[in-house]
């Protein structure tokens, strides 16, 4: 059997409906036989109805104009507008030249007390049904660094428990990220000042980055995020914390949006204990610089060079 006698079958078995000859070849020249077997396979469960002509044709982020982004930027508005009922603003911060952020978590003052999930859910409009945390709180027994023994799910009256430590863990911003290595599309990739972002429009949600992470730090959509309109954070950026579409990856950005704007993350400011500290690792006076010369930091899975850009330390 011919190819094209193939293919008419394989459309007439999944649209039920006998093809003439000439109906087969004029959608075969017209539509491109590649489209004519997409549109009668069933459609996926993710994304069936996320790609609208525009956002199929979008470019990639680092091919977009200025034009091209104003276009896209007022679009994914209108849309945020009809599904949440809230007017929000996309913006578009720049890295700032000079600068490469980096993360250090005093393990010694952190109380395990999850409010730098909380604000890391509401900051980032991350979706409340099903739910999805960027930051994950392990649960360890004093003495021992056993992470396949760690308790993700603990529960307590109060924080601190007795013969306990807590290590959060996210996006480590890796200087040699194996995720970025592992997306076939190029959607995802390192910025100047260090963070790891995405382009939301452009992944096509295959996870290969997902099983890529030694970090599980990256979290799959399977769903259309639930917010109510007053909890959706109107301060939105295209590459950060904007709604994002079912059947896409997304992950931390260290509150991109912010940080570049001279802010803190979210997580940090919610930190009641000062265990997180942020800053610039290019200024020898910052104070993630003067915590680097003078602690035993250290990264987690350093064996694996991922070059994380988030460190630990204890107190000595």
């Amino acid at each position: 059997m011919k190819w094209t006698q193939r293919l008419r079958s394989l459309i007439e078995n999944r649209s039920n409906k006998k093809l003439s000859r000439r109906a087969f070849l004029k959608g075969l020249f017209a539509g491109g036989a590649s489209l004519g077997v997409a549109s009668s396979l069933p459609p996926s469960p993710y994304i069936s109805d996320r790609y609208t002509w525009e956002k199929f044709f979008q470019k990639h982020y680092k091919e977009m104009d200025p034009r091209d982004k104003e276009k896209v930027f007022s679009r994914i508005e209108r849309e945020t507008k009809k599904n949440y009922k809230t007017d929000v603003k996309i913006a578009d911060p720049a890295p700032i030249p000079g600068v490469k952020f980096v993360y250090c978590l005093n393990l010694s003052a952190c109380n395990g007390s999850r409010y730098c999930v909380k604000a890391c859910v509401e900051e980032n409009n991350q979706s409340r049904n099903p739910q999805i945390q960027y930051i994950k709180v392990l649960e360890l027994d004093r003495g021992s660094f056993n992470l396949e023994k760690s308790d993700r799910y603990y529960k307590g009256e109060s924080v601190p428990r007795e013969g306990k430590f807590y290590l959060p863990v996210q996006c480590m911003q890796c200087d040699n990220p194996p995720c970025v290595k592992a997306c076939p599309v190029q959607a995802t990739w390192k910025e100047p000042d260090g963070i790891v972002v995405i382009d939301y429009d452009w992944c096509i949600g295959c996870r290969y980055c997902q099983v890529a992470c030694p970090y599980e730090a990256r979290n799959f959509n399977l769903a259309d995020p639930v917010l109510e309109p007053q909890e959706v954070n109107p301060n939105q950026s295209y590459l950060s914390n904007r709604i994002r579409p079912r059947g896409v990856m997304e992950k931390c950005t260290f509150c991109l949006h912010r940080v570049r704007q001279g802010r803190y993350p979210a997580c940090l400011e919610a930190c009641p204990t000062g265990a997180r500290k942020f800053g610039n690792i290019l200024d020898p006076e910052s104070e993630v610089s003067k915590i680097l010369k003078a602690k035993k930091a250290f990264v987690l899975k350093e064996e694996l060079n991922t070059i994380p850009s988030f460190f630990y330390y204890f107190d000595d």
